[in-house]
């Protein structure tokens, strides 16, 4: 994470990253540092398996640690977990989301960014049933799926047109000998950054033929804006192939959270035993994977909630990443943020 220190009032604070719940697919990592401020606010940071590393919410993370208490779900590797360790889908992730409210619970702020969104929301309702005592203060949903036809997209589009036998076939392969997750299905990561260069092809190509001008004149730099974002955007790692057959067709084309029919293990869950979770929606306006409307989508949907707990936020010039890490994060998001948990 090459999290070592933060400043706060003009004064540096220094970070232990340190793992406290190790799970097969999973290390919950907590941030520790030596700030005296007491009462900060626990949040749980729940990064999005959706190809890039967890790392890509490391801004994310620096921004909040001088308010708050900071764990973020650090998702491995799937070409590094052995086969020994099962199989992991979408309901083995909801399984883990419970887990991790009910060892972070009391007094915890939930905060799903793009992908875990409609899982959040699963296990949320989970909790609210069957472990009221564990549940979160709040739950802030950034960017995410909660009904992906409600302003689709070329993502929504690409899940919609395309079989699941096709996906699987042409999507998905076993790892190789050289890992330790030999055998194991998975949606390589490699065949991702395919797909996520190619939706903004055009943006990609100018930014390259941009920083090969800036080198040619020396005005760039190892640690420079371009550096820094395609460093993490170009760091991509395998998941599971039953983890992303799972989500197309049970999110996208089933639509299974939209319609509230998710179900684990056979037990049909009922997104009407949350109500009584502040829930706060963040969406940017130039956002193309997860569009406006597709998150906010979970305040129509969850009709037990009052509306004095229903807050959303549309950031008019933020895209997918600005949301949640980025000016737009900083400068006006990360405010309204903390504002909102601070009032649970």
């Amino acid at each position: 994470w090459g999290i070592s220190s933060y400043f706060s009032d003009n004064k540096e604070f220094f970070v232990n990253e340190k793992i406290i719940l190790n799970l097969p697919f999973c290390n919950l990592i907590n941030f520790e540092n030596e700030s005296s401020i007491s009462g900060k606010q626990k949040v749980l940071i729940i990064a999005p398996m959706s190809g890039h590393y967890a790392t890509l919410t490391r801004n994310t993370v620096l921004s909040l640690l001088p308010d708050c208490e900071v764990f973020v779900t650090d998702w491995l590797n799937a070409r590094d977990v052995s086969l020994s360790k099962g199989k992991f889908d979408i309901e083995d992730f909801t399984k883990y989301l419970i887990e991790f409210y009910k060892f972070l619970s009391p007094h915890l702020h939930v905060m799903a960014i793009c992908q875990p969104a409609p899982l959040a929301l699963a296990a949320l309702s989970f909790v609210s049933k069957n472990y009221y005592e564990y549940k979160p203060n709040t739950l802030t949903l950034i960017g995410g799926p909660i009904d992906p036809e409600a302003n689709p997209t070329s993502v929504t589009d690409f899940g919609d047109k395309l079989s699941l036998d096709y996906l699987k076939n042409t999507m998905t392969m076993p790892v190789g000998v050289n890992y330790k997750g030999v055998g194991r299905p998975v949606y390589p990561g490699i065949i991702q950054l395919s797909s996520f260069i190619s939706m903004n092809l055009k943006t990609h190509v100018n930014s390259f033929y941009d920083q090969i001008f800036r080198e040619i004149e020396g005005s760039a730099s190892e640690n420079d804006r371009h550096n820094r974002f395609y460093n993490e955007y170009l760091a991509v790692m395998d998941m599971t192939a039953e983890f992303y057959l799972t989500t197309v067709n049970r999110i996208f084309k089933k639509r299974e959270i939209a319609k509230n029919i998710f179900s684990l293990e056979n037990e049909a869950l009922d997104l009407n035993d949350i109500k009584d979770i502040p829930i706060f929606i963040i969406e940017g306006k130039n956002d193309d994977i997860s569009a406006p409307g597709q998150c906010l989508a979970a305040l129509e949907i969850l009709k037990k909630i009052p509306d004095n707990l229903k807050f959303s936020y549309l950031h008019e010039n933020a895209g997918h990443y600005g949301i949640f890490s980025g000016k737009a994060w900083r400068e006006d998001i990360r405010p309204e943020f903390i504002n909102f948990i601070n009032k649970f």
